[in-house]
């Protein structure tokens, strides 16, 4: 009988084995000859370098090109994150238009020179695709006034890495990578209007995407709210390239722009708060608010639930859920385990949060902040309510959850949001449900969870954990049955009658990258019962 270890074992050697080989078949000569084959066409649409400004960090220091030391900046001890930097080209964008053009294409030269033929690490597709919008949206300096052998050179040199884009996407296992990929094919074809084929396959991949990774209410399949962001800002880039460029723009793109547009509405314009789900962290989406209201693009949404999410506001609280199953294999990418979790917000301020997300795939820390302990969820000896496996670099859902029996009550009085999961199911057979209730008039909120087990032969404990933000303040009562909450000049105070409740160090990962040292409140017990119920309130003082 062979084992999912042997099957996996297996499975490695056939990917080094195609690894190899796709190495081989992209240094040999053929492929040099088959992505060589471009065609004398000229660089007739130009796109505008401001149409970029929702992706591309502007400083407000514009430098010159011979601020750079040109020869040392190639140096061979770059940090992989410089060096990805440094060839993307994308600080093209951050130079003054009073620079040298003949010294920045000297530049483009140089890397030509040293870069004619496929190098793996400098051919990264992400990488290839962000250099070819680079070169084309910075044309004044890239371009313009520069000789006919250079032109022809630069033309080609585009083409020819545009061709690998295209042989290379299918691969690309990277959905974020894909569309920006996508984008720089189709920038191509608008730009070389004579050769059609860039701009037909640029299309056909961007219904694909569409098809694929974005539900029919226009959120991503993967519930990914950083990743329904960069959809939105790719397609309206693509969007006004066309414009731009006086081509016949797809109703299709129009449509998948709306969709997107109502999501982000729902996610963050409704509430202008970060939630932490599903791979998500603070972020400044303020700046790509201004950019959508420069460029007449306005979206609304006033439903309660979409992707996966419960949103119930009024002028002074907000109650976030994660209400959704868990992704799909493919899309799980960046998934974390907190299925019923919740967030809560306080004039602005976030009372209970959940513990943030850690993208550094790298890092120790990426896997500990997809656990379901770090969100403000019941775990069962303390395991996740889905179960992760290594895939490449990344963690993917192996053994995902479903959520059922939703409900979302929103009146002036009254709010309601519950939901059940089974990710506790298969290990533990237990059943995990969970109401959380709020009364406006009071400030009060009422959560109650469940656990329902059919054969509960075996005591098992859990924990409910509520993370809090670093700068909140917690004490304990004396009598041990409340814990009081300290944000900025509120005061609350915690309950639970029936178990005991205490605090504990954690880490909040709610900046990119980095963490901080914060609290939370657990709820800890042992069940043996066919049914238990944990009740729980938080008042305002």
């Amino acid at each position: 009988m062979i084992n999912t270890n042997s099957l996996g074992i297996l499975g490695q050697f056939y990917f080094n084995i195609k690894k190899s080989l796709k190495s081989i078949y992209q240094t040999s000569n053929f492929y040099e000859k088959k992505i060589s084959k471009t065609f004398e066409n000229r660089f007739e649409y130009k796109p505008s370098p401001h149409l970029l400004s929702s992706i591309i960090k502007y400083q407000n220091k514009k430098y010159k090109i011979e601020d750079f030391a040109i020869k040392s900046i190639w140096q061979n001890n770059l940090s992989s994150k410089d060096y990805e930097k440094l060839n993307n080209f994308f600080w093209f964008f951050s130079l003054d238009l009073k620079s040298s053009k003949k010294t920045t294409q000297n530049v483009i030269k140089n890397w030509i020179s040293n870069n004619n033929k496929f190098q793996k690490k400098s051919w990264e597709f992400d990488l290839t695709a962000k250099r070819i919008i680079s070169w084309l949206s910075n044309h004044q300096l890239t371009y313009e006034e520069s000789e006919q052998e250079y032109k022809s050179t630069f033309d080609h040199m585009i083409q020819k890495q545009t061709n690998h884009l295209l042989n290379e996407i299918k691969n690309s296992k990277e959905v974020e990578n894909k569309m920006i990929g996508c984008a720089a094919i189709i920038l191509t074809g608008l730009a070389y209007k004579n050769e059609k084929q860039y701009l037909v396959n640029g299309l056909n991949l961007l219904k694909n995407i569409i098809k694929s990774s974005i539900d029919n209410q226009g959120f991503p399949k993967s519930r990914n709210i950083r990743q329904l962001i960069l959809y939105l800002k790719y397609f309206i880039i693509i969007r006004e390239w066309f414009k731009e460029s006086q081509s016949l723009i797809p109703e299709y793109i129009d449509e998948t722009i709306y969709y997107l547009g109502s999501s982000y509405a729902f996610i963050w314009q409704n509430i202008k708060q970060d939630i932490f789900f599903n791979g998500n962290y603070s972020s400044d989406n303020n700046e790509f608010d201004q950019y959508l209201k420069r460029f007449g693009y306005t979206f609304k949404n006033q439903i309660n639930e979409l992707g996966g999410y419960a949103i119930l506001k009024n002028k002074k609280i907000i109650l976030a859920a994660d209400i959704g199953s868990s992704s799909n294999k493919i899309f799980s990418n960046d998934y974390q385990a907190g299925a019923l979790s919740f967030e809560i917000f306080s004039n602005d301020k976030k009372l209970i949060s959940n513990a943030g997300y850690f993208p550094d795939k790298n890092n120790k820390f990426n896997k500990l902040s997809r656990s379901t302990a770090l969100h403000c969820a019941l775990n069962i000896e303390d395991y996740s309510s889905c179960n992760f496996i290594k895939h490449r670099k990344n963690l993917i859902v192996d053994k995902g959850l479903k959520v059922s029996n939703k409900n979302i009550v929103f009146e002036n009085n009254y709010w309601k949001i519950s939901g059940t999961h089974d990710g506790y199911l298969i290990k533990f057979g237990a059943i995990y449900e969970r109401e959380i209730e709020f009364y406006p008039e009071q400030m009060k909120f009422i959560g109650c969870d469940k656990l329902f087990r059919k054969n509960p032969s075996k005591e098992i404990k859990f924990d409910i954990r509520f993370h809090l933000d670093p700068n909140s303040k917690v004490m304990k009562t004396q009598d041990n049955k409340s814990i009081l909450i300290e944000l900025d000049e509120e005061g609350w105070k915690f309950s639970c009658d029936n178990f005991d409740i205490n605090i504990d160090n954690g880490l909040y990962f709610g900046n990119k990258n980095s963490y901080k040292e914060n609290q939370n409140i657990f709820i800890s017990g042992m069940n043996n019962e066919k049914e238990q119920i944990i009740k729980w309130e938080i008042n305002k003082l």
